[in-house]
């Protein structure tokens, strides 16, 4: 995304938003961590934190960003409740860090793990 205000022109790249948004969500509470947005055959990897940004997808519209991650979510927890948290979360974390506007946060529940 490109930027340009008084003092010149500001770009900031996908991956800052992939990685902003996906520490984010992997720092929620019941959340295990972010799965491959590629599911093939049904099955969902969950993802090392250096591989974290492939459970991120970035869109741009106008002005705002639009951010959709796939999460891997602990067994017992109200799935709803983290969902929530996580949307805030990273509408917070990615507005803060850029200084872009968030429209549209999608949490999708790829798998649930148990302990």
């Amino acid at each position: 995304m490109i930027i340009t205000n008084n003092n010149g022109t500001i770009e900031i790249t996908n991956e800052v938003f992939t990685a902003v948004a996906g520490d984010a969500a992997t720092n929620c509470f019941g959340v295990r961590g972010m799965a491959d947005r590629t599911v093939k055959d049904g099955i969902v990897r969950l993802l090392k934190r250096e591989n974290m940004s492939k459970g991120v997808k970035v869109t741009f519209e106008n002005d705002q960003v639009n951010i959709s991650v796939h999460i891997i979510v602990e067994h017992g927890v109200n799935i709803k409740a983290i969902c929530e948290s996580i949307i805030n979360e990273v509408r917070y974390n990615v507005e803060r860090v850029t200084r872009v506007k968030v429209g549209n946060v999608k949490v999708k529940v790829d798998s649930v793990i148990a302990d």
